[in-house]
């Protein structure tokens, strides 16, 4: 069974620092990419971040490229992001999902209204809340 475990969500003040964790079990890396999309209710899915399933090179969206790192840890089965710098509008539910290389960097680089690809794989998310 495929279980992707997400923690490390809270409130925190602008310009603070958040470090998200994504426990995975029931794949390899070299099976997926792995990465985080966030979504405020109402409003469309952002993915954010992946790693390749390839070669472990990262990806970033506009947003949140300079602030947040995404790395893994193949020996813990764990995907992190590290996120620096937080503003307000970095509050969110923070998924972390598992997909095909091309679909997850599909839906990082092309602007919204665009395709969105379906992940394989998703987890229930953790809260982030920054404050002014």
């Amino acid at each position: 069974e495929v279980q992707l475990v997400e923690s490390g969500g809270g409130l925190v003040q602008a310009g603070g620092s958040l470090r998200l964790s994504c426990t995975v079990s029931g794949f390899n890396f070299d099976d997926y990419t792995v990465g985080w999309f966030r979504q405020v209710p109402g409003k469309e899915r952002e993915a954010i971040a992946c790693i390749s399933e390839t070669d472990g090179s990262p990806t970033y969206s506009n947003s949140v490229k300079g602030r947040f790192t995404i790395t893994r840890d193949t020996a813990e089965n764990t995907v992190y992001l590290q996120m620096n710098n937080l503003e307000v509008d970095d509050t969110a539910i923070y998924h972390c999902a598992a997909a095909n290389l091309a679909a997850f960097l599909a839906n990082i680089v092309l602007p919204r209204g665009n395709k969105r690809y379906v992940y394989d794989y998703e987890g229930q998310g953790t809260q982030v809340t920054v404050s002014a």
